[in-house]
């Protein structure tokens, strides 16, 4: 064979297998894309930013912000600001603050536990472990682990109060440390809560005298809240916040649907979900089982939309029908995790 043929044959034959090796390569590529989607990658398509605010309304939602904690909303009004590019990103709970104007939402023992251990005091070297929470007799019973030094097992009841700025006030009416009188042992030995804990990494706790305060909007996971508490009190098996005047106590109201007390409304600004873009957003978000609060799940919300069903309203809003998270699965066994942090 001539030598000018041979490398033509030669060099058709790698640009071949070249070709070859990157079509599969390609091909492994997409089918590994298939099987493990990622975030949606869509970009904002030009003109739907807005830096107009889209007003919030709740009413009946215990809404779950992850790791176990959920908020009992019974009722909240205010304005979601988008953070990031001038719109409010439902998938990225980064992306917006919500501004409250008034509200009264609700936690149980179990939901201020999981917050505890799960958010609050999640750090590695927290003074405090092992925490458990439980509302009765009008007063917060806390138990845990003291570390100084050594661990120390503590059982503390308190009562609930406000301050001039709007913080919780856990003062302590009775502690037991090792089982034996924790505010006269504390005394005989000059000590406190302030002079045994340091609280400095925590989220949104401080401590003075034998006091806990609490910053309830602060120490909030993700996504992030604004506003300013008025009252507090016990309610039952809740701890409940108010934020806002008594003028406002009334549960908010919506005129899309008048048969769903149990709602999330939603309308300005620009909204983004799955693939939609929402501008001059109007939509209304429903309990497809009205005899119980709504149970919504704010980072996993997708699985709730897919299961449910939604209808175009004759002014172009939305109205979406969302079964309850528990009713799903998996909701469940979150709320009830209270992991510990690392030591």
């Amino acid at each position: 064979m001539p030598v000018r043929s041979t490398k033509f044959l030669v060099g058709s034959v790698i640009a071949v297998v070249a070709t070859a090796a990157m079509a599969w390569r390609h091909g492994a590529s997409s089918i590994a894309s298939a099987r493990n989607p990622g975030r949606d990658s869509l970009e904002p398509p030009p003109g739907v930013a807005s830096a107009t605010p889209t007003s919030l309304m709740i009413a009946n939602v215990d809404f779950h912000t992850g790791n176990g904690v959920v908020l009992r909303i019974r009722r909240l009004t205010g304005e979601m600001r988008s953070l990031k590019n001038g719109i409010v990103d439902f998938d990225d709970i980064t992306s917006y603050a919500i501004d409250v104007s008034s509200a009264e939402v609700g936690m149980t023992g179990p939901d201020l536990t999981n917050l505890m251990n799960n958010h609050v005091f999640a750090y590695r070297g927290s003074p405090l472990s092992h925490l458990r929470v439980e509302i009765a007799n009008n007063a917060l019973r806390q138990t845990g682990t003291l570390h100084k030094g050594v661990d120390i097992p503590f059982d503390m009841t308190a009562n609930v109060a406000l301050t001039a700025d709007g913080r919780i006030v856990l003062h302590a009416t009775r502690v037991r440390i090792l089982g034996v009188n924790g505010l006269a042992l504390m005394k005989a030995l000059g000590l406190s809560l302030e002079k045994m804990m340091d609280l400095s990494k925590a989220h949104g706790v401080t401590v003075k005298g034998n006091d806990l305060i609490l910053d309830a909007i602060a120490l909030l996971p993700p996504p992030s809240v604004r506003g300013r508490l008025t009252a507090v009190r016990v309610d039952g098996d809740q701890l409940v916040q108010t934020i806002g005047t008594l003028a406002d106590s009334l549960a908010p109201r919506q005129s899309i649907d008048a048969g769903a007390s149990n709602f999330m409304l939603y309308r300005g600004g620009t909204l983004h979900f799955g693939k939609l873009f929402m501008t001059n957003a109007e939509m209304l978000v429903v309990d497809a089982d009205q005899r119980t609060p709504f149970d919504f799940d704010n980072p996993r919300y997708l699985r709730q939309l897919v299961a449910g069903h939604s209808k175009t309203l004759s002014d172009l809003g939305l109205e979406v029908w969302m079964p309850d998270a528990a009713s799903l699965g998996h909701v469940a066994a979150d709320s009830a995790k209270s992991s510990s942090h690392p030591r």
